[in-house]
């Protein structure tokens, strides 16, 4: 029973839904030092719950099986109803949020486009062709929704600061996608869909790989220059160092549990062990 309701935790995607809304408490409360926008909040929980549900609702047939998957077809029904009530709730809160709204039309329509490719149209289809940049596309979508748009809401005016913290978290996030697009390399060759890993060898993809790492950790030490605690900084930097030493085993082991659970859950590790330390 408690494997099920695991898997029903994860493979549903509210846990990722809960690591977006960590992610962006953090953004509030270390680097604006201010409160959450609760409405925001609702709506990064709602939205990101039925753009997940919508991306797996589309996935059939790939070419890696795995308990996901097997748990996908068996409740792909329910992807369709949390796809149904993830939208229901964003559009109320969206409404909450009205003077924002070229910016979240912004990251719907981003959001949208990147499982464009899976929906069975022509017009849509056409889109693997040029996903070429489709991992930086998707961390960027997510910086975008976690970091830049709470700046935004808060009204502070932008920041040197700012610029680091948004540069670090897409370095992380676009490091750890690495991992996600090298996993699925099968399925994107066997669906036409182009993409910078399917493109690089092995060598660089590592290459790569390093690199972001290695941004992510000089945008985050440099966030030192301003005022925050050390032990704030190094717990930024611990999933950085965690994604790194785990880079050699994801690539041999394709785990759900490796993936959906603990790379899922590194992008908000920082955030939930910042949140621990402050109670």
């Amino acid at each position: 029973m408690g494997k099920r309701l695991f898997y029903l935790f994860v493979f549903s995607n509210l846990f990722i839904a809960g690591c977006a809304v960590a992610m962006v408490a953090q953004t509030d409360t270390f680097l604006l030092h201010s409160s959450t926008n609760v409405y925001f909040i609702w709506f990064v929980f709602f939205s990101t719950t039925c753009s997940y549900s919508f991306h797996w609702w589309l996935t059939k047939d790939p070419v890696i099986f795995s308990p996901r998957v097997k748990w996908m077809e068996t409740n792909r029904k329910m992807h369709g109803v949390l796809f149904i009530i993830g939208g229901i709730g964003a559009g109320i809160f969206f409404f909450y949020l009205f003077p924002y709204w070229k910016w979240l039309f912004l990251s719907a329509i981003m959001t949208f486009l990147y499982s464009a490719p899976k929906i069975p149209h022509p017009w849509f289809r056409a889109l693997r062709k040029v996903a070429l940049g489709k991992t930086i596309f998707l961390a960027f979508v997510w910086t975008h929704v976690t970091t830049i748009l709470p700046i935004i809401i808060s009204g502070q005016d932008w920041k040197m600061e700012h610029t680091l913290f948004v540069v670090s978290r897409f370095f992380l996030v676009y490091a750890i996608c690495i991992l996600f697009d090298y996993r699925d390399r099968d399925d994107d060759k066997a669906n036409g869909v182009r993409s910078l890993i399917t493109y690089l060898g092995e060598k660089g993809i590592t290459v790569l790989f390093i690199f972001a790492l290695t941004v992510f950790f000089a945008s985050t030490l440099l966030l030192l220059r301003y005022d925050h605690e050390l032990s704030d900084i190094i717990l930024l930097l611990l999933p950085g160092v965690i994604t790194g030493a785990l880079y050699n085993y994801a690539r041999r082991n394709f785990s759900d549990i490796l993936y959906y659970f603990v790379l899922d859950g590194l992008m908000a590790l920082s955030a939930i062990l910042m949140l621990v330390a402050g109670i």
